[in-house]
């Protein structure tokens, strides 16, 4: 093998209450796809930042092309040769596709900007790159995966030596993954060494030339594609034995109590006839390929989108629901796939947004909080799903992905809903973490709670679903009882039952 083209050495690196990296050691090659493993705060983020410019490292050293570098910001690790498309997308929606991918870098004559010859140019990069956008359609108008082509297409502009790639596919769908893959196996044949970090086991089989893991901010191992085995791979991230078979229990069907009755939703521009029954003490999964219309049944639902027909019955009356506030009433909370967005205000603490769905509870006459009644019940919540962060006083954005979400998990449980509506719930986090949550999920269930779970991973639902609904097109193409469902089943449905478009 080639000498690597990047190479770090007890690499450390500590924040307030937090040792993020302590000693670690990775290395890539030219040519090479490393693949970086590891549960949601193992360190791998916090790696990369300091590889890209963006943190500096306490301890360690740093070597590209042989020399030992201080690499001291990312316009300085881009002219190394070091780019990094990170997992949160930092485009500018009021700009066009070709303005994000060069903006800083605008072709000029004279003093002016040449328009004609920044489109023709990322017109031309676009093309070369086998993605399909129109370099001058704004980035607003684009679908979250054709937005993340940008980024990628905006990242490879660079001509980089070496390109990080943080959860690239995370809203890819299968057919934009697939060009993604072969634009890796370009960049590796012109000998572009790329380091992949990725929760998806099959990305790591199908994508790995190596791969590294680290835990709990430290050097676990690495292996080459020949030694690389799924299970082994698992057990190294979390430290234990992890079966990803499982399936959950068969349930009584003789106690079919019926929570939530949805007849007839319809939309105006996707849902058609929408029927189904939820039972109290299941887990309904929602299964289908993007755009199948998952996450739209949720939103009618709670009127986050409007309706053009149907009716939701809740507890055998019919729910009088015009907006989100009163399904959180009536005892339905929604946890939406964006977490960041829609689901935390980040710039607060892990208190404040534990009680943020039940504030009138924990407010007095005044609207002030009472703050030791809301202390005390974050502490419990953290204590209880196993949240890590330093202390309930920590800002949520600086806690990791499946930390977020554990955050977003007990707002609702402080809340007590009865009906609770988990969208994509372990999109960007671990191995470990979403085990937790399945756990999560089949306690719920087990206390009385009706869940619906939509997820864009089969193995996902086959794992937590006591029933699944597929759809395609906008309409139901099928229902199976786990006992029954496979993938095959779920994918010959949600592929061949769409009807007309």
């Amino acid at each position: 093998m080639t000498e690597p083209i990047l190479k770090v050495e007890g690499i450390s690196k500590s924040f307030p209450g937090v040792k993020a990296l302590d000693n670690v050691h990775l290395e890539v090659h030219p040519g090479e796809v490393l693949v970086l493993v590891g549960e949601n705060g193992a360190g791998k983020s916090s790696l990369m930042k300091i590889l890209s410019g963006i943190y500096t490292k306490d301890a360690g050293r740093i070597f590209f092309e042989g020399k030992e570098v201080e690499i001291a910001s990312p316009l300085h690790a881009q002219h190394l040769g070091v780019t990094i498309i990170h997992q949160e997308m930092n485009l500018m929606s009021d700009l066009t596709v070709a303005q994000n991918i060069y903006i800083g870098r605008e072709p000029m004559i004279g003093p002016f900007l040449s328009e004609a010859k920044l489109n023709k140019t990322a017109s031309d990069l676009l093309e070369r790159l086998n993605i399909n956008l129109n370099a001058k359609q704004h980035v607003g108008e684009l679908t979250v995966a054709k937005q993340q082509m940008v980024e990628i297409a905006k990242a490879l502009s660079f001509n980089a030596k070496v390109l990080i790639m943080d959860e690239p596919t995370s809203a890819l769908t299968d057919t934009e993954v697939e060009v993604l893959f072969t634009l890796i196996e370009q960049l590796k044949a012109s000998g572009t060494a790329i380091i992949y970090i990725s929760h998806r086991m099959d990305e790591l089989k199908r994508l790995a030339d190596r791969v590294t893991v680290l835990r709990d901010g430290s050097y676990i191992g690495s292996l080459n594609k020949d030694e690389i085995d799924i299970p082994k791979v698992i057990e190294m991230m979390v430290g234990r034995h992890i079966d990803e078979g499982t399936r959950p229990a068969i349930r009584d069907k003789t106690s079919n109590e019926t929570v939530l009755r949805v007849r007839g939703l319809s939309t105006k521009s996707l849902l058609r006839d929408v029927s189904f029954d939820l039972h109290r003490g299941e887990i309904l999964g929602f299964a289908g390929l993007m755009g199948a219309g998952r996450t739209e049944t949720a939103r009618a639902i709670i009127k986050a989108d409007p309706t053009t027909g149907g009716t939701v019955e809740y507890e055998g009356k019919v729910a009088r629901i015009k907006q989100p506030a009163d399904a959180v009433r009536l005892g339905i909370g929604y946890l939406s796939e964006d977490r960041k967005l829609l689901g935390l205000m980040l710039e607060q603490d892990v208190t404040f947004n534990t009680i943020l769905a039940s504030l009138p509870t924990f407010t007095d006459s005044i609207g002030i909080v009472r703050d030791g009644k809301a202390k005390t019940i974050a502490r419990d919540k953290v204590s209880e799903l196993r949240i890590k962060t330093p202390s309930i006083g920590q800002m949520v954005k600086l806690l990791s992905g499946g930390n977020q979400q554990k955050v977003v998990i007990a707002k609702w449980l402080v809340r007590d809903c009865d009906v609770l509506i988990f969208d994509e719930p372990t999109r960007g986090i671990d191995v470990g973490a979403k085990e937790e949550i399945y756990a999560l999920l089949q306690l719920l269930a087990a206390e009385g709670k009706s869940i619906i779970v939509i997820s864009s991973e089969l193995p996902e639902i086959l794992r937590v679903a006591n029933r699944v609904i597929v759809m395609a097109g906008g309409r139901i193409t099928g229902e199976l009882h786990n006992e029954e469902a496979s993938q095959e089943k779920i994918m010959h449905l949600a592929t061949h039952g769409g009807g007309d478009e």
